[in-house]
């Protein structure tokens, strides 16, 4: 999986467009094979239309900018992406957590810690609930790209911040070819940092959990399998210690479906998703607890919808208009990227969400 130089927006790439993205994943003659619609399968199931079972978790999307230029990346983020949440949308946000109940808030990026109103936005959400938890999907070598985040893991300890970051894998030769070079090692100094701090000991109350994703067109093997590997790899070869593992699968939209499409693996990993839908995975899928808030206040089903511009299927598309009981009641917006959190033992940001099928 070769590593990007740019964004495929700063390409202009036709993959930059989430249109024809769609039109890809809805193309049966690119499949080379007649692929049913991801709706005929919950159909089959009496799950559809998909609802909601509850607004539990607001994971938000606090800017597309990043360090880093990583080839699997669903959010097509990198240095040169400026897309940035305001703070006046942070408010929106805050607004929500006040008035409505959520067990969870969910900061993802690109980097979110290089939102300049990071910090300010995490103690916000800190001082509305003591008790909620606030998660930072961090990339780990942020903590070390500038002086100025050095201190993220002090600033995650003292506002009992969960980290989550991705490591596709404890050897540097792939790390690297998926998420640029150099990143392995600095991921491991950070990953130390955090540990230095009490993140991901026995005892301490800091979570520091790791995400693993395939590098190449295949789908995950077991969670518990990859963990313990993880576990005992990380713990010899660098004294690292962490919580848990969580194993996703990779979706195939944005820069991911342009590696399947360029490597001639996409109708092969298709029909790989397609062979795997588990209908019990369908119906545990983290959108149906979830709300994804874009960068500029609008509001999706999933991140990865949220990628495609698929907004919710109801009036309250921007946090203006949040409107709870109207979210609850929602139709959720399903296509065909939907096969990849459906496979095997189902994928969302929290990882498997049922058992395999044999």
């Amino acid at each position: 999986m070769a590593n990007p130089v740019k964004s495929l927006k700063a390409q202009k790439h036709e993959l930059g467009e989430t249109e024809f993205q769609l039109k890809v994943l809805n193309d049966t003659e690119k499949l080379g094979f007649e692929m049913p619609k991801f709706k005929s399968k919950l159909q089959a199931i009496d799950l559809y239309p998909l609802k909601p079972t509850g607004l539990e978790i607001l994971q938000i999307n606090v800017g597309k900018m990043c360090n880093q230029v990583c080839a699997h990346c669903h959010v097509d983020a990198g240095p040169d992406r400026k897309e940035i949440m305001t703070k006046e949308t942070m408010e929106l946000c805050l607004d929500a957590l006040k008035n409505h109940t959520f067990h969870t808030v969910d900061l993802t990026g690109g980097a979110p810690e290089m939102n300049p109103n990071f910090r300010w936005f995490v103690e916000q959400i800190r001082a509305i609930d003591s008790e909620i938890k606030i998660i930072v999907r961090c990339n780990l070598t942020i903590i070390l790209a500038n002086p100025r985040f050095h201190d993220l893991p002090d600033f995650f300890k003292t506002h009992k911040v969960e980290v989550v970051s991705s490591l596709p894998a404890y050897t540097e030769a792939r790390t690297d070819a998926q998420r640029g070079n150099g990143v392995f090692r600095d991921s491991i100094k950070a990953l130390q940092m955090l540990n230095a701090v009490g993140y991901g000991q026995v005892g301490s109350g800091l979570e520091l959990n790791l995400v693993y994703n395939p590098s190449g067109a295949f789908l995950p093997s077991g969670q518990a399998g990859l963990e313990l590997n993880f576990k005992r790899k990380l713990k010899a070869d660098f004294g690292i210690e962490f919580n848990q593992l969580f194993a996703i699968t990779n979706i195939p939209i944005s820069r991911y479906l342009d590696y399947l499409i360029v490597s001639d693996n996409y109708g092969a990993y298709m029909e790989k998703l397609l062979n795997a839908y588990n209908p019990g995975a369908a119906e545990h899928v983290m959108c149906r607890n979830t709300l994804s808030i874009g960068w500029d206040g609008f509001v999706f089903d999933c991140d990865f919808n949220q990628m495609l511009d698929l907004k919710v299927a109801c009036g309250a598309k921007h946090l203006r208009d949040f409107d709870r009981e109207e979210l609850e009641n929602r139709s959720i917006i399903v296509n065909q990227h939907c096969f990849g959190c459906t496979a095997g033992a189902g994928s969302s940001c929290g990882g498997e969400v049922a058992q395999a099928t044999a």
